[in-house]
């Protein structure tokens, strides 16, 4: 069976983050969506609820699940058995970033590879970051995001 982790801290999960997992989905035979829990990092949401919240999005897929993880990325891919890694580029400002990680987690775990996957040009655009500033100013979020995510960040800044 071949596992894949899908990292990232996902405050929010967007459509773009779902558009990755859909893609990712028809190449592996199981996703587990790793939340990514980084004390220094300010999140709107706590590891629990993006976990929470994921699942629900993802319910109907029973080859995906979704749990939150800290420490290396690669002990944790150690620890579930999983080849690879997804991670989605958007644009050219990604790259540079996501070639360091790739470096590390190579040089950390030469056996585990790193799958990039090109966003939609419809998600080109889209971040967590925009979103949440998008959703703070109370313009509309449901096209960035899943429904029950989009209503959940709107109860956040109500």
């Amino acid at each position: 069976m071949r596992v894949a982790i899908y990292p990232g801290s996902f405050d929010p999960f967007t459509n773009g983050h779902l558009d990755i997992l859909q893609r990712a989905c028809a190449l592996f035979d199981h996703i587990i969506i790793g939340v990514l829990v980084h004390p220094a990092k300010k999140c709107l949401f706590s590891p629990e609820e993006r976990v929470e919240m994921i699942s629900e999005v993802v319910k109907e897929n029973e080859n995906v699940r979704v749990i939150h993880f800290n420490g290396l990325l690669v002990d944790f891919c150690r620890s579930a058995g999983a080849c690879a890694i997804i991670r989605g580029l958007r644009a050219v400002s990604d790259y540079e970033y996501e070639m360091q990680m790739f470096s590390v987690n190579h040089k950390l775990s030469p056996d585990t590879e790193t799958v990039f996957l090109m966003s939609s040009p419809k998600f080109s655009f889209l971040s967590s970051s925009i979103a949440k500033e998008v959703a703070r100013y109370g313009g509309q979020i449901d096209d960035l995001l899943p429904l029950n995510i989009a209503e959940c960040i709107r109860q956040k800044f109500a």
